[in-house]
């Protein structure tokens, strides 16, 4: 959200004799600016460069203001805060800090509000699908035998994380076929809310070799043993995915494949998950 245009060392306002110093900050496109702090500062100082930075951006008409702090400089986050930021996220090396001038609502992005995962339908030529036992978690000793499933990392495709699943999980190498469906939940994940994607892979190997740390056991199990477990039957969401393999194993349902496609402003790769039959795309 920053552009090459930057505020410096300038006058505030040009009517002073005195030079008043300021954070050095970008302009982003939405009529605010970013202070990406870099280098180490006594906090009074901050405070200060601060004060001065804000009077000057609310003469420029400027909206809101970002402040990136490395997780070094925490000696500025209550100087900050008693400005009037506000937490906005935070990563694991930089705290983000935000700060509405205008005296009207902000309209300031949320932060991120979904975690996204996947859970994997691994079939072979057998009719058999890998199963996994968890030594941790909700299923921790209950038996239940589930899909393998886990998390998509920061800037990792959706097929890619199913097939990294697999492997680590169940060390099974595979290739992504399509997405079979997915469902959404709230509250679920430091109240965040949560996608689960749930696609189907072609095994390119048998050989199950199991991950200690997570895994209790694993094995391939004839997909309707595995849809008769009276867990599935009793719940509906997994009895329900649970049709939805039976019958992609039966040809009679088909999914969404990833069709390659470049972004509309960046031309980074991406994927369009869709059901292409019939459509040129």
């Amino acid at each position: 959200m920053t552009s090459s245009s930057s505020v410096g060392e300038c006058l505030v306002p040009e009517s002073r004799i005195q030079q008043v110093k300021l954070l050095n900050a970008s302009d982003d496109a939405y009529g605010g600016v970013t202070v990406d702090m870099k280098e180490p500062m006594d906090s009074d100082d901050f405070r200060s460069l601060l004060r001065a930075s804000i009077s000057q951006w609310r003469q420029q008409g400027k909206k809101g203001i970002w402040i990136k702090l490395p997780i070094e400089h925490v000696n500025l986050v209550e100087p900050a805060v008693k400005e009037g930021f506000w937490y906005h996220h935070a990563e694991p090396s930089y705290l983000m800090l935000v700060y509405w001038i205008p005296e009207t609502p902000h309209t300031i992005p949320a932060n991120a509000s979904h975690r996204v995962g996947i859970g994997a339908f691994v079939m072979n030529h057998k009719g058999e699908v890998l199963v996994v036992q968890e030594i941790h978690g909700k299923f921790k000793g209950t038996g239940v035998w589930k899909l393998p499933t886990g998390v998509v990392d920061e800037g990792e495709d959706l097929c890619d994380a199913a097939i990294r699943e697999v492997k680590e999980e169940t060390g099974i190498e595979t290739e992504f076929v399509e997405i079979l469906a997915f469902r959404q939940s709230h509250k679920s994940f430091f109240g965040k809310s949560d996608l689960l994607f749930i696609c189907m892979l072609r095994p390119l190997s048998f050989d199950i070799q199991k991950q200690n740390s997570e895994i209790e056991t694993a094995q391939w199990m004839l997909a309707e043993d595995y849809a008769a477990q009276p867990f599935v039957q009793n719940h509906m969401q997994f009895n329900s995915i649970a049709k939805l393999c039976l019958a992609k194993k039966d040809n009679h349902y088909t999914g969404f494949s990833a069709v390659p496609t470049t972004t509309g402003f960046s031309a980074k790769k991406s994927y369009l998950y869709s059901n292409i039959q019939g459509v040129e795309l």
